[in-house]
């Protein structure tokens, strides 16, 4: 397990180091669909610390990308998580490990959605 777990802190520095913000923000602006699919797949690919996610939000949002991917990347950033995947199997077993991220998934699509729309409702 040990080992497991440094290669996935491991994984997870070099996942910070190098995604920048800036190759982010060049994924992203092909429309409502594309940048939710778009925000939630890099969300899960550079997966690490929250605190992390809200820096490089910021960063995405005065570079123009539209809320709905923000919300997708934050929120696939925190729950999902692709380089997790190898330890989260061993720990919970494969079966938990795909049910909770498929069903991961589905949520993250909808609530990025719906939070850009709750968020449009309640500012106007």
């Amino acid at each position: 397990m040990l080992p497991m777990l440094l290669g996935v802190i491991g994984l997870i520095g070099m996942m910070q180091t190098y995604i920048t913000p800036d190759m982010l923000s060049k994924l992203f602006g092909y429309g409502l669909l594309a940048d939710i699919g778009t925000g939630t797949v890099m969300g899960a690919i550079s997966s690490g610390n929250p605190a992390v996610s809200y820096i490089i939000a910021d960063e995405l949002l005065t570079q123009g990308v539209t809320l709905y991917a923000v919300s997708a990347f934050i929120l696939s950033w925190v729950t999902l998580g692709i380089v997790q995947l190898p330890a989260e199997a061993s720990v919970f077993g494969v079966r938990f490990t795909v049910y909770k991220n498929v069903l991961t998934l589905i949520s993250t699509l909808l609530v990025a959605y719906f939070t850009v729309i709750t968020l449009g409702v309640f500012t106007s």
